[in-house]
């Protein structure tokens, strides 16, 4: 990863005005198969000052997700890639320190999907105001955030989870899989499985995020490991991994399951066609409901979500894990370890340390 900086602090008195400067991180080059740090750069640039109507706001926590390796190419997709060259997107929160809009007053919380860079300059239209009051900032891009919505949107329309019903959620220990199984038990669910990667990771589901039940993918057989946890079949799956997990998912779902295709993490750095599962006749001769989702369509539910998962944060019976990198100049490295598995709960760039 290269960096490009000029010579001075935060920023640069000219006399009349203050130059403020931002570090953003920009695409330097498009990998081919899984990336590394050399696809990002680290650039230093003058911040511009807000037109009518904008914003400017100091980021202080950013999000990098597992979709954000798919925009990384340049192929069509349900959302434009990254421009090579350009600084990367993606949702994050801070504090407006300028304002030209009366909507969003300085000193003012927000959420926004400009993040890879310290600081934002924005539509007020394209931000939203956040409750730190309610919860903290950060938890805006966790359980409060697209991460609990997709949990939530999954598991009440694509795939909704009735009384009695035993789920299987894929990635458990990551950041919608952590969210996804206590709202499964919260739902109705008799029993709550979860597949993760290591013995800390499914000792953690059972211990901290309510599964009855942990499949370490690493220690065996998915669909032996799943015959014996779930001995008399699933009855919903949230898949976020694709591949093997889903041949497995089918192998074990009772008749008239319901399945919601999330993500396919096993995909994203793959450089071939990736076989689909060998058995999907399995999910016509059990009449299985599969059922793709991009959270971006579920954002009416925000008020409805939000509403729900903030009394559950403050009472307690909603538990959220985090893993925190530091600095701006460590989102690609969070990025990365995303990709890998590396962390537990949600990724999060912490920017104002």
């Amino acid at each position: 990863m290269s960096t490009q900086q000029p010579t001075g602090d935060t920023t640069t008195d000219t006399g009349d005005t203050t130059t403020l400067f931002s570090t953003e991180v920009r695409l330097a080059a498009r990998p081919v198969g899984e990336p590394t740090e050399a696809a990002f750069e680290l650039v230093r640039t003058a911040v511009p000052e807000p037109a009518e109507g904008q914003i400017v706001v100091r980021n202080t926590w950013m999000s990098v997700d597992p979709y954000m390796r798919g925009r990384m190419d340049d192929a069509p997709s349900y959302i434009p890639p990254f421009e090579l060259g350009a600084a990367l997107d993606g949702s994050a929160v801070g504090v407006v320190v300028a304002s030209r809009s009366a909507a969003v007053p300085v000193g003012a919380t927000v959420s926004h999907f400009l993040g890879w860079r310290e600081y934002a300059v924005l539509d007020a239209a394209s931000a939203t105001v956040v409750d730190t009051a309610l919860a903290p900032a950060e938890a805006y891009l966790n359980a409060l955030g697209t991460t609990g919505l997709t949990a939530y949107a999954a598991l009440t329309t694509i795939a909704p989870v009735r009384e009695g019903d035993v789920v299987l959620v894929s990635a458990a220990a990551g950041a919608v899989g952590s969210v996804a199984g206590q709202l499964a038990r919260k739902l109705g669910a008799s029993r709550v499985i979860g597949s993760a990667g290591g013995p800390e990771k499914a000792r953690r589901l059972v211990t901290d995020f309510g599964y009855d039940a942990a499949v370490d993918y690493r220690a065996g057989r998915l669909d032996e490991q799943l015959a014996e946890a779930a001995p008399e079949g699933v009855d919903v799956y949230l898949d976020s991994v694709g591949g093997d997990h889903l041949r497995a998912a089918i192998g074990a779902m009772r008749t008239g399951g319901r399945i919601a295709l999330v993500g396919a993490v096993s995909t994203y750095n793959a450089t071939a066609p990736v076989p689909g599962p060998d058995n999907l006749f399995q999910a016509a001769a059990k009449e299985l409901n599969l059922r793709g989702m991009l959270v971006s369509s579920h954002f009416h539910l925000f008020p409805e979500w939000i509403g729900k998962a903030s009394g559950w944060l403050a009472d307690g019976s909603l538990r959220t894990g985090e893993t925190v990198v530091e600095g701006i100049d460590r989102a690609p490295a969070a990025f990365l370890g995303v990709l890998r598995g590396a962390n537990t709960g949600k990724m999060l760039v912490r920017l104002d340390g």
